[in-house]
């Protein structure tokens, strides 16, 4: 047995490699592509060539004749039964919420959306087979742009409309911050539409027995998939289970109930045969919800002097064709965070939701706050080259100061805590920010045709999604509690069950962390399950950086529960007052007396046995806890980043890049920096690399990886991260989020950078992402229009 002394090392704050790494890196898991049933059939899909049609016809009989086919069925097969893809954030009473059927039936929406599909005994045949199967289209004109979508006479995506709701949000008296400024900008800037391009695809097995449903999905949410079988298809949620296996990675792209996953029920259902469907990549950029595409028009005013005195966000979000599980909530999560770590008068914003015939958007990793801190943090530094002022002081001019939280901002938020100047003050130490700006300066004296920039991001964020009672005042469907339970087992070692389903967090180990400290017992005694809804009966799932600050609560007040059962037995054994027990690196001793007593273990032994125990209590020192916190998780940082732009061909290189970031205590350096690393790559890839682009017919021209441009480890630059340490105060381990961090603040940090190396050509702004093409022809057109000099002179 591990002695006492090892136990009661700490674990918080300990770098741990991760537990699930060796099952995962060795290919020692079982990803659901992995699955084999007996009897097993395969799913493949007909899916429509047009962004906009009626389904004049559809005849699967050829399909059904071939050789190995077992079923083939039209969306017509199953209208009565597939009821309609759930919504769950209607975020306006009058939002209009078309009906989403898993396979259409009428009228298709976007290139790829299903509207037949093939079952047959291997998935090769099944691919083979659709190409039989015989549809006819009347072609409608497609909706692509999304303010045309909003036109008079614009077709309609929709019989009620291309306008899907318009959500106001104003505090402070907006004209009269506007009033008579000394400093009025407007900017309009574009969030490119993203494809989230997780490492495995998303896949699905369904097996329907004796009227019992279990689902082996890559899902981010198994119990919200379960919910939602129960609730929306007519199948009770008690016959339900849903299986999340090890999940290669999500960014939000497995935060939904698809259609490929209702339809393998309906057709398990329907052929008592267990059915899998994996999706193709190409397949997947088509089908897979899509992020970001939004418009955005954001004004600020200020005095001379820097001070911020309003802002007013005008937002258009597309939501594609229909709405899926968070779609309208998402440009609404951004809505409170354009104030970002600002402080003035008064805030307006007003986002119209929008549909297109275009694949539907939904929660991308960070899921509305990315988009905030990309406009806020642009136009600070256009508010600062009007002023002439250095960036970094128009944003210390006006952000909040350590002394004053907590504080609530300008959009109602209660900022706990924070240290906006020590994180600036280390990265500008890391940057060596003084320097570069030096040798920006000589570059533009000598008119060299390579210019330095550098780009300032200085964020915050709000993570952790909930608390129940402030989500649903938002209308969002579902709460944000979230649940765990403590097994404590005879021998000693520990069970951890927790509701939040990891696809890549590292949970396991950091759940260790944190059971193995609150109960004094060693890492390695620890086991951590989850991502099965028979296993883990209640859960909230993972999704906006809140498993660590909810479910990682929940965890912490399970072990705490697990404690006080075992202190009365430690009482009843020791023969002294419950009340003098007290507990200590695994230990349970009478106060005053650390060196007697009985350890976690021993009382594990005894109440599995309960020869000797205390009347009245039950023998189970088994725990449960569900948290519903407070209030959001507020991390914050500081990143800089530094640009070389060849003003020749438009080459972009970032040079050095710097990341100082708060995300309160830290459970394990190694899982942060991973996820910090993770972060940033994501949002550089939005600045430099990615697009989903559409041709004017509606067809998605990037369905591969030879089209849509992921950016690889060589693509990317060397990372300086560091930390600094303001711990949260509305939790009892002080922590925040991180999952999300990295994305939100990177984005801007480049593309400010990029900007700044050409700002003495006149340039203002390059829209992403910030291709070569795109710099050359944004300095092309500055010389065509004889702003600045040649070579990126001043």
């Amino acid at each position: 047995m591990t002695t006492d002394t090892q136990a009661a090392a700490p674990e918080l704050g300990k770098a741990r490699t991760r537990k699930e790494d060796a099952r995962l890196l060795t290919g020692q898991t079982n990803w659901t592509d992995n699955i084999v049933l007996p009897g097993m059939l395969h799913m493949c899909f007909v899916r429509s060539p047009f962004a906009h049609a009626r389904i004049t016809s559809v005849d699967v009989s050829a399909a059904r004749s071939m050789p190995g086919v077992i079923a083939a069925f039209s969306g017509a097969d199953f209208a009565d039964e597939q009821a309609s893809l759930p919504c769950g954030w209607p975020v306006t009473e009058d939002i209009v919420m078309p009906p989403h059927p898993p396979m259409a039936t009428e009228e298709v929406r976007y290139v790829g959306e299903a509207v037949a599909v093939v079952i047959a005994r291997d998935r090769y045949t099944a691919a083979d087979a659709i190409a039989a199967v015989d549809v006819d289209y009347e072609p409608l004109p497609p909706v692509l742009d999304m303010r045309a979508a909003l036109e008079e006479g614009s077709p309609k995506v929709h019989e009620a409309g291309n306008k899907c709701y318009v959500w106001p949000f104003v505090q402070g008296d907006i004209d009269a911050a506007f009033r008579d400024a000394p400093v009025v900008l407007e900017r309009t800037y574009r969030q490119q539409r993203l494809i989230p391009c997780a490492m495995e695809p998303r896949a699905v097995i369904a097996s329907y027995v004796a009227g019992e449903v279990t689902l082996w999905s890559a899902t981010q949410i198994p119990h919200v998939l379960r919910f939602a079988l129960g609730a929306f298809f007519g199948i009770p949620e008690q016959n339900i289970r849903v299986i999340a296996p090890d999940v290669g990675g999500g960014f939000g792209s497995k935060l939904q109930v698809t259609a490929e996953e209702v339809l393998a029920v309906l057709v398990a259902r329907k052929l008592g045969r267990p059915v899998k469907w994996t999706e193709s990549r190409s397949e997947g950029n088509l089908t897979v919800h899509h992020g970001r595409d939004q418009w955005q028009k954001i004004r600020i005013a200020a005095d001379r002097d820097g001070r911020l005195r309003g802002l007013d966000v005008d937002l258009l979000a597309d939501m594609g064709a229909y709405l899926m599980l968070v779609t309208p909530g998402v440009p609404l999560l951004g809505a409170f965070m354009y104030p970002a770590i600002y402080k003035m008068d008064a805030y307006s914003f007003k986002c119209t939701g929008v549909f297109t015939t275009k694949m539907p958007t939904d929660a991308y990793r960070g899921a509305g706050r990315p988009e905030a801190t990309f406009a806020i943090e642009r136009i600070m530094d256009e508010l600062a080259a009007e002023l002439g002022m250095d960036p970094l002081e128009v944003r210390e001019r006006n952000w909040i100061k350590h002394e004053e939280f907590p504080y609530t901002s300008i959009s109602t938020l209660v900022y706990d805590s924070g240290n906006y100047e020590a994180a600036t003050a280390r990265a500008r130490e890391l940057f060596r920010y003084d320097e570069l700006r030096a040798e920006q300066k000589s570059r533009r004296e000598a008119g060299d045709p390579v210019q330095l920039g550098i780009g300032i991001s200085t964020f915050t964020e709000m993570c952790g999604l909930a608390p129940s009672r402030v989500v649903g005042s938002l209308r969002y469907g579902v709460g944000g509690w979230e649940s765990a339970t403590v097994r404590v087992l005879p021998t000693g070692k520990v069970e951890v069950v927790t509701g939040s389903s990891a696809h890549g967090q590292g949970h396991e180990t950091a759940w260790s962390q944190i059971a193995a400290d609150k109960l004094g017992v060693p890492f390695e005694d620890v086991r951590v399950l989850h991502g099965d809804t028979q296993v883990s009966a209640k859960g909230m799932d993972t999704y906006g950086s809140r498993s660590l600050t909810v479910g990682g609560i929940a965890l912490s007040g399970a072990c705490d529960k697990v404690i006080a059962k075992a202190k009365r037995v430690a009482a009843h054994l020791m023969e002294a007052s419950e009340n003098d027990i007290e507990f200590t690196a695994g230990r349970l001793h009478v106060r005053g007396d650390p060196e007697q007593g009985v350890s976690l273990q021993e009382i594990a032994l005894a109440t599995f046995t309960a020869h000797n125990f205390p009347d009245g209590v039950e023998p189970s020192l088994d725990s449960d806890a569900t948290y519903d916190p407070e209030n959001f998780s507020f991390p914050h940082g500081t990143h800089l980043c530094a640009t070389e732009v060849d003003t020749e061909t438009g080459r972009v290189t970032i040079r050095s890049y710097v990341a100082v970031d708060d995300v309160g205590k830290v459970v394990n350096p190694l899982i942060v920096e991973g996820q910090v690393h993770g972060g940033i790559a994501q949002g550089i890839a939005q600045a430099l690399y990615e697009e989903a682009v559409y041709d004017d017919d509606g067809n998605l021209l990037t369905t591969t990886l030879a089209d849509y441009l992921v950016p690889s480890a060589p693509d990317l630059p060397h990372l300086t991260t560091d930390r600094t340490e303001t711990p949260a105060t509305t939790n009892p381990l002080g922590v925040k989020g991180v999952g999300e961090a990295g994305t939100i603040a990177s984005t801007p940090a480049v593309v400010n950078a990029i900007v700044d190396a050409l700002r003495p050509m006149g340039i203002d702004d390059v829209p992403m992402p910030c291709t070569p093409e795109r710099v050359w022809r944004a300095i092309q057109s500055a010389r065509d229009n004889g702003a600045g000099q040649n070579g990126g002179g001043q």
